[in-house]
């Protein structure tokens, strides 16, 4: 197993399994999509659990949808179209209400149950302990909540025999997750070169057409990629606090 830095540039192997686990559609897009893409390019299977289907975010330069199930069955559908635009094929939803989201017991449960049935490698969540972005801009609580739901379920609950032994009723045995990838940190160790798939993500993010309307996300993207690959000289990037949680045991003689 590698080193958690990767300061030298070299990246950790792309992993087999992957879960993304956000709280909204579009989440994952803004966030960790150029990651994902470039796994995904490089033969990852990822997965994509998304927590709500974003039932409440309504865009005040759109005309205002139907009805909360209709935006949510919109939502859903976008998401899905800007999964399969990364190269991802797999995306589970939970119809937890949109900005009301708590971290409760059945929700870690529910992501729990995801997390034995799929096996991921690796885990790409938010960071849970990161409230305030800079002086302008405050982490949404249902970013947290998801964050806090996903590390809770990788560890304990994932690898546990023992706690809810109803999923062993269900027949979902335990599985520990290697590694677990927060983004947002404050943190960062470990940063991903996103430069030639940039574009993919863009493509991805323009999915989301009840959320951007009219709006070109290209900009602000490519400022966010390059202010975040700046520390390691990359032309773009996404970084993140990356834990190794199971080492491979060194080769006996």
């Amino acid at each position: 197993m590698p080193e958690i830095q990767n300061d030298n540039h070299t990246e950790p192997p792309t992993p087999k399994v992957v879960m993304s686990i956000q709280a909204h559609p579009d989440d994952q897009e803004f966030t960790v999509g150029g990651t994902l893409a470039k796994w995904a390019k490089a033969g990852a299977q990822i997965i994509t659990l998304c927590l709500t289907e974003g039932d409440a975010g309504t865009n005040p330069r759109m005309p205002p949808p139907e009805s909360r199930e209709a935006l949510a069955r919109t939502r859903v559908a976008e998401q899905i179209k800007a999964c399969e635009a990364l190269g991802i094929f797999e995306a589970v939803f939970f119809d937890y209400p949109d900005g009301m989201l708590e971290h409760t017991i059945d929700l870690r449960r529910d992501v729990t149950r995801q997390i034995r049935k799929y096996k991921p490698d690796v885990v790409v969540c938010g960071d849970p302990t990161v409230r305030f972005f800079g002086d302008d801009y405050m982490n949404h609580p249902d970013h947290r909540a998801a964050a806090d739901a996903a590390i809770d379920a990788v560890f304990p609950s994932a690898g546990t025999l023992f706690i809810f032994p109803e999923l062993l009723e269900e027949g979902f045995q335990p599985h520990e997750v290697r590694e677990v990838y927060l983004f947002g940190s404050e943190q960062p160790n470990t940063f991903i070169d996103t430069s030639e798939v940039l574009a993919v993500k863009i493509a991805a993010l323009r999915e989301h057409k009840s959320q951007l309307g009219g709006w070109d996300p290209t900009e602000m993207v490519t400022q966010w990629a390059a202010r975040q690959g700046e520390a390691r000289g990359l032309k773009a990037a996404e970084s993140y606090r990356r834990m190794v949680l199971v080492r491979d045991e060194p080769a006996r003689a």
